[in-house]
């Protein structure tokens, strides 16, 4: 655990050095908006990483990822706003206030429990313990909820800059904690193809904002169900998204190999093309 303290405090004392007077010209002018578009390009290349199974790329980019938690928190320092040991420990703070079935006196249930809570945390919002993941994810919000009660709304706290697709399974998971979810992956289907009918229908009004609209609406509902099939919509369409440029790269490979570049082929050879390429994956991926 010391080992731990010590690489931690030391990068701490190495950011702060480099804001210092006398540091890097480049650290030193930078602030927490300038350093916005950095921290969501890390944390994407860390969900990169994981998704590739690359230990090494992984634990770099986690550290990258880091690095910047650690100099947001050195900026706020220095104008007097917060340091790295507040964001710590209110974090740490949240985690045991929200895991009472853990850290409380909560006994692991399926069913309401009423029992004393760890400090800072209503029994109230507590009083569902958890023995599965879904039970516990029922718990934290509830035990959020009381803890955000000048929200208005259930989904004031859903965040705005989350990517369209992960903000609309976020959405739908929260609202399904409080029961207002599809019992049944039939009525998810047949709720995917109501909006298609309807998006079918506002194409042939030829009606932009309907279209519009419709499309929308299409995309939230198959987020829909793949969330109720227990899958990541947004992993899903990466995946569809890294096959889709492995096939088209072949395909080009295809038209070198012919003397041929992309451009100056018609859509009819190129479809020709895409077939074989997709015929020869799908034969590789049942050989393997």
């Amino acid at each position: 655990m010391s080992d731990k303290t010590d690489h931690f405090a030391n990068l701490c004392e190495i950011v702060a050095r480099l804001r210092a007077p006398g540091g890097c010209p480049w650290d030193r002018e930078q602030t927490n908006e300038s350093l916005l578009p950095a921290t969501i390009e890390e944390a994407y290349e860390v969900a990169e990483a994981a998704r590739a199974k690359n230990d090494a790329h992984f634990c770099e980019e986690l550290g990258d990822l880091l690095l910047l938690a650690v100099m947001h928190a050195e900026i706020a320092r220095e104008a007097g706003r917060f340091n790295i040991d507040d964001v710590i420990g209110e974090i740490t703070e949240k985690l045991i206030r929200r895991h009472p079935h853990v850290f409380g006196t909560v006994e692991a249930s399926a069913s309401p429990a009423r029992t004393v809570s760890p400090a800072k945390t209503s029994s109230r919002a507590a009083g569902t313990a958890a023995t599965t993941p879904a039970a516990v994810l029922k718990q934290w919000e509830a035990i959020k909820r009381e803890e955000k009660k000048s929200d208005l709304h259930y989904l004031a706290s859903l965040p705005r800059a989350l990517p369209a697709l992960q903000r609309a399974q976020k959405a739908q998971s929260k609202v399904a904690r409080v029961n207002f979810d599809w019992t049944d992956l039939h009525d998810v289907i047949a709720k995917v193809e109501e909006e298609l009918g309807e998006l079918k229908q506002a194409i042939q009004s030829d009606d932009p904002p309907s279209i519009e609209d419709e499309v929308g609406d299409l995309l939230f509902a198959v987020v829909n169900l793949a969330r109720k099939c227990e899958l990541d919509a947004e992993s899903a369409l990466q995946s569809a998204i890294d096959k889709f440029v492995r096939r088209f790269n072949r395909l080009e490979d295809k038209l070198k190999a012919r003397g041929k570049k992309l451009g100056d082929v018609d859509l009819a050879e190129l479809d020709a093309i895409w077939n074989e390429v997709k015929m020869r994956n799908d034969r590789m991926t049942n050989d393997e």
